[in-house]
Order: C-alpha cells, then sequence, then structure tokens
C-alpha cells in the first residue's frame, strides 16, 4: 500500500521561547484528509505547533514543507474584531447571488450563526461578543477553499448543539486534513483518527482519537514500568470509565480490547455512588435545595418559569441549554444570590455552597499562589478518609513545587482560573456549583479535576457545553428550553442533541417535576434499518438507563435501610416511604424506555 501523500511536512524542527523550548527537534506530517487531535498542557507549546504548521511562525532549526497549490486555513484563539458587518467579513464584495447559491455555505451560517438573512450579515463585529465573533471567524474558515484546517480550540464559546454540528461537518467534507487543538475530549473523538501528544518539546504520535490515546498511553506506561504511578491510575480510571460506561466512543478506534481489559480489571468504578450517597446525607441532611412554583426574572424578563424541583443529597445535576437561555440565572436563583419573582426556594441548614463562576474572582495578585491556597485552609478531606494538604491539591491541580510560589500577579487567566478552582475546593463546600469548569482548562487538567470530583462527597451542579466532561461526572441531566422550564433527560446529553436538533422537546406542563413526567422520550426509530448514527445513539441511551436504574436501586437500597435503622421513627418512615414511591416511578418509567431501546437495536 502506498503512504500517504503529505500536505506539510515538518522536518527537525526547533521552536523556542526565551529558554524554554517548546520544539524540540520535531518531526511529523499532515497527510491527504487526515484528521489530528492535538493535546498537552497549557503552555506546552500546541498553539506554536499550529502556528508552525501554518507558517505563522517561522522556527529556529528544521523545515516545514507545504505541497503545491495546498491552501492552509488557521483559526486562532483570538476573535477578529473590525467594524465591518459580519457580511462584509465573510464576503468582502461578492455578489449575495455567488455565495447563497452554495449549499454548503448556507449550511455553515445556519449552523454557527443562525442563519443568513440580511439582519443577521448585517451586523457589526465589533457589536458582538467575544464567543459570537470567534463562531464568525470560523465560519469565514469553513466556507473558505483550505485544503487543511488548522483549529486553535474550535469549540470554545460553542454550545453543545453547536459542537455538534461542528463535528458532523467535518467528517461529511473528508476531502481536507484537519489538525484541532482542543480540550473537548468528546469532540476529538468524534473527529479524529491520530493523536499528537505535545510533552517536553517532543510530539508522541498515537493512532486513534483521545480514547484510543489514554489506552495507548497507559500501555505504553505499564510496558515501560514508568516511574509516574499516579498519573498512569489517573489514566486507567479514566479508561475503566470510558469501558464501562461509553462504549460507544471505544468503536471507531481499533486496539486490543484484550490489553484494555487487562488494565481495568482490577480497577472499580469511578465512583462508589452509595457511599458517596451515605456521606453526602450525612453532611447535607435529607434537605438540599427545594424549588417550589419558582419564578426567576432578569430586567422584567422571565427566565425561569414554575419551577418545581428537589435537589438532593449527593445528586450529581449536569444542567444543559442553548446560551443566554437562563442556566447561570437558575443557578443565582437556587443559591439565594438572586430573589424569585414569585414561589420560594428552600435550602437546608446545613448547606454550604460554592459556586465556581465564569468570572475570575478577585485574588491578591501579591500572594504567591500557594498561600493564596492555604488561606482558604490547610487540609481538604477526602469521603474515602484521607486527607489533601493545601500544596498536595495545588499539585493535583497543575501547580507544581515551583509553581506554588508563582505570584497570583504573574499567572495567565487559564492559571487564575485553575486557582479559583483549587481555593473553593479547598473550602471544603458540601454544595458545588461549576459554572463552565472546562474553559481554558487543558486535558490533564480536567481529567484531575474529574478525579477530584469523583470522591466529593456532596452535591454537585454543573453547567457546561463539555459533554465529555458532563457525563464523566454527572447521574441525571435537565434542560432549561427556551420555553423557561426545566426539563428532565432521561436518554442523557445524547437526547438533548437529538430532541433540540428535532425541535420536539416541549414540556407538556409548567413545572420541572411534571415536565419530567409527562415529557415522553423521543420513541425509539421503528424501520427495519438502523442507521449506524442511530444504533450509537440507542446503545449510548441504553448504558445511560442501566447506569441510572443502577444509581436509583442503590438509592431504594439506602432508603430501605434507613427505615430498618429506625422503624418506629414514623415520620421518617412516612417520608422515607414517599422517596421510594418517586424511585419506583422513575426506575419503572427508565425500565420501559430501556425496553423500547433494545427492541429497536434486537429489531
Amino acid at each position: 500500500m502506498a503512504a500517504p501523500v503529505n500536505v506539510i511536512s515538518v522536518e527537525s524542527v526547533d521552536k523556542s521561547f526565551g529558554d524554554k523550548a517548546l520544539l524540540d527537534h520535531v518531526s511529523l506530517g499532515v497527510a491527504v484528509g487526515q484528521r489530528i487531535g492535538v493535546v498537552g498542557r497549557n503552555g506546552g507549546g500546541k498553539s506554536t505547533l499550529l502556528k508552525v504548521l501554518g507558517a505563522q511562525l517561522e522556527p529556529d532549526a528544521g523545515r516545514v514543507t507545504t505541497g503545491r497549490d495546498v491552501s492552509v486555513g488557521l483559526l486562532h484563539q483570538a476573535a477578529p474584531a473590525s467594524e465591518l458587518s459580519i457580511g462584509e467579513y465573510l464576503f468582502a464584495d461578492a455578489a449575495d447571488h455567488e455565495w447563497s447559491s452554495d449549499a454548503a455555505t448556507r449550511n455553515v451560517l445556519t449552523g454557527l450563526l443562525g442563519g443568513w438573512e440580511p439582519e443577521v450579515l448585517a451586523r457589526q463585529l465589533d457589536t458582538l461578543s467575544g464567543g459570537q465573533r470567534r463562531r464568525v471567524e470560523l465560519a469565514a474558515l469553513l466556507t473558505s477553499s483550505a485544503d487543511v484546517l488548522l483549529l486553535d480550540e474550535p469549540t470554545n464559546h460553542l454550545d453543545v448543539e453547536a459542537v455538534n454540528w461542528l463535528a458532523d461537518y467535518l467528517n461529511a467534507d473528508r476531502r481536507r486534513a484537519v489538525v484541532v487543538v482542543t480540550h473537548d475530549r468528546w469532540f476529538l473523538d468524534a473527529v479524529t483518527d491520530r493523536t499528537w501528544e505535545v510533552v517536553n518539546g517532543k510530539v508522541e504520535e498515537y493512532d486513534g482519537g483521545y480514547s484510543a490515546f489514554v489506552l495507548a498511553k497507559a500501555e505504553r506506561q505499564r510496558q515501560a514500568d514508568a516511574a509516574a504511578a499516579r498519573q498512569a491510575n489517573l489514566l486507567r480510571k479514566e479508561l475503566a470509565w470510558l469501558r464501562r460506561g461509553a462504549p460507544a466512543r471505544t468503536s471507531k478506534p481499533k486496539f486490543r480490547i484484550e490489553a484494555a481489559n487487562a488494565l481495568i480489571d482490577k480497577e472499580p468504578p469511578p465512583r462508589d455512588s452509595s457511599r458517596l450517597q451515605s456521606f453526602a446525607t450525612a453532611r447535607l441532611g435529607k434537605t438540599v435545595i427545594e424549588a417550589t412554583d419558582l419564578r426567576l426574572e432578569r430586567d422584567g424578563n422571565v427566565v425561569i418559569d414554575d419551577l418545581t424541583w428537589n435537589i438532593g443529597p449527593g445528586d450529581r445535576v449536569g444542567l444543559l441549554g442553548a446560551n443566554g437561555v437562563g442556566k447561570s440565572t437558575l443557578v443565582a436563583g437556587l443559591l439565594g444570590q438572586l430573589e424569585p419573582a414569585a414561589g420560594r426556594v428552600k435550602r437546608g441548614k446545613t448547606v454550604a455552597s460554592a459556586l465556581l463562576s465564569q468570572h475570575l474572582s478577585e485574588i491578591d495578585p501579591d500572594d504567591r499562589v500557594l498561600e493564596s491556597v492555604q488561606a482558604v485552609a490547610g487540609q481538604l478531606e477526602l469521603a474515602d478518609g484521607r486527607s489533601l494538604s493545601a500544596s498536595q491539591l495545588c499539585e493535583r491541580l497543575g501547580f507544581g513545587p515551583d509553581a506554588q510560589w508563582t505570584y497570583v500577579g504573574r499567572l495567565s487567566g487559564g492559571e487564575r482560573r485553575r486557582l479559583q478552582l483549587t481555593r473553593l475546593l479547598m473550602g471544603g463546600p458540601n454544595v458545588l456549583v461549576l459554572d463552565e469548569p472546562t474553559n481554558d482548562f487543558d486535558v490533564e487538567t480536567l481529567t484531575a479535576m474529574e478525579d477530584l470530583l469523583d470522591g466529593f462527597p456532596g452535591t454537585l451542579i454543573v453547567i457546561s457545553h463539555d459533554r465529555y466532561f458532563l457525563e464523566r461526572v454527572c447521574d441525571d441531566f435537565w434542560m432549561v428550553d427556551r420555553r423557561h422550564h426545566v426539563v428532565n433527560l432521561p436518554g442523557g446529553v445524547e437526547q438533548y442533541v437529538t430532541d433540540t436538533n428535532n425541535a420536539s422537546l416541549i414540556p407538556h406542563s409548567t413545572s420541572a417535576q411534571s415536565s419530567a413526567r409527562q415529557h415522553e422520550p423521543a420513541p425509539a426509530p421503528s424501520q427495519q434499518a438502523l442507521t449506524s448514527a442511530q444504533e450509537r445513539q440507542l446503545r449510548k441511551e441504553a448504558a445511560r438507563l442501566e447506569s441510572q436504574i443502577e444509581r436509583w436501586e442503590s438509592q431504594q437500597t439506602a432508603l430501605h435501610d434507613q427505615i430498618a435503622a429506625d422503624p418506629t421513627n414514623h415520620e421518617l418512615v412516612a417520608e422515607v416511604n414517599a422517596s421510594l414511591v418517586d424511585l419506583d416511578r422513575q426506575i419503572s418509567e427508565a425500565e420501559d424506555r430501556w425496553a423500547q431501546v433494545v427492541e429497536a437495536l434486537d429489531g
């Protein structure tokens, strides 16, 4: 078989900034139609590598060669700022009929900008938010004639629907080569078939997307008996979750199943749900957050309407919805930061909440990193009885021994956000709310954060557009829709994407709880032959339902144990019985849906 033809070749390239070598004698190539994901620590050289590939940076040594007649497009992390309108920026002086007659161009404008109507294209770039301008730059790149797309964090500021659209778009256009730097691991698995890891100035190459990369790296470390035993444990733990909880991810990469099974044979599930539930109940009591007939408003406009919702001890909730729909407003109302326009919110007396918002809180720039964390607490107690010192927690979240003595004022925006998270966790909250926690974090930091959250013995609420992170740390999923309602999603993120794309997720009641009861999941496809996408979706939904049913059954067992421990406490028995009735209903509905899904897969 002939070797693939490289459209970009890199030979013995060096690139340094100051005394730090970001690329050290790197040789690699990008072949026609190849899809490459680039991972590595923030500041490790990923963006530098893309700029070298795109001829935006000259290497200090070595050579970069681009094929004849090959055009290269680079998406920067910085969004364009200009007095031009969107239409002028995208199409310059081209007549409307020249671009509007192209179906691919219309698809891009609809997927990223919501349409191509004159009022959309007439908006000036300098009046748009940073996220909106970034969508415009991405649209400009996708509608260009570039043969190679170099994408630096293309999913930043994109919601779940837009990320799903972008993955589908790139997969449908196999003529172009794609090299993408992103922390969005779902996107890497959906789009890429090769992974480059930039580490210590070198680029390690792996076949397959992110899931295959996790396995291959763990296998390399196992064979080499790597000294970094903790990192290997994190990789095995994440691999165990990938193999157990998301089998669809492993269908595309072709790796040795025997090797995977050997690696995870003795690895327990990422979380012991019943144990964490017990810890959470002990720390929080029975009441955490109860909203009744709640209405929230901003500037006189209704954002959340007639919401009745009970969030209990140990619940791990993923909150989804389009940008601007009101997820952050909902959290503010639940935490008492926004007064209800109607209804009420009851919070437990022992609730100690912490919020990681999208905005950086003010931290004294003259403090060193470790001092800033120690000012909150000296020790963090974990659910398994272990404790972490402030220094140990800093190290787990990417602040090594030297970095811990860096002044806060010298940190980048991403590093400050990581410090903000470290300080929040150090405070030992029992209700933790994370609003877009994955922004500015690299994959290794996200993996370490997920490991910490696995042992978090409290209630967790996560707002995120990162599908991988949501599925990794959350058990229950809810959506804020454009009708100001909160709707339960038994099928998880996959159901959200499918129902949103089909514009079919409309609740039949103004109460979140009654919406969850009355909203029937979309029926499983009944045609005889399923497409591969439908089959993947159904298998993923079946796995999600099995996990959810197992979790609810564990909660049932814990509730029965409560009754057995104090059977003469009639008030307790009545309260627990009410919870058991609700759990029975939820399990029954989930089992019915599971049977539909399995029948569709078998048929």
